[in-house]
């Protein structure tokens, strides 16, 4: 079983990561940003997964995801959905941008 969030490898967030530490922030508020940002975007990949997922699909996913089983989670949405991994980067990239502009505009204010 790994460690991290199964999605880890299809998402890129290094951007967001970066605006945060150009931001005049004490060190607790950029961990408390980079937390919540984290748990948005992992909100988002659930809705994305979920949404597309049939009822006893859920059930399978959730198991699969408390056992924290990175392997067995991609084998079943795969399998379940088609071009799973492109739905999760693009919702993730929808959520990225927004993230990116509220960045902006709270720089835009410190000014």
């Amino acid at each position: 079983m790994s460690k991290g969030h199964f999605y880890e490898q299809v998402i890129e967030t290094s951007q967001i990561s970066l605006e945060l530490g150009s931001m005049s922030l004490s060190g607790e508020e950029r961990r408390e940003l980079t937390v919540l940002v984290s748990k948005n975007i992992h909100a988002v990949v659930l809705d994305t997964v979920l949404s597309e997922l049939s009822g006893e699909d859920k059930k399978t996913f959730l198991r699969n995801l408390s056992e924290n089983n990175h392997e067995k989670i991609w084998q079943h949405l795969k399998i379940k959905i088609n071009k799973i991994e492109e739905k999760i980067k693009k919702s993730v990239e929808e959520t990225k941008k927004e993230l990116l502009e509220d960045i902006e505009k709270a720089k835009e204010l410190g000014k």
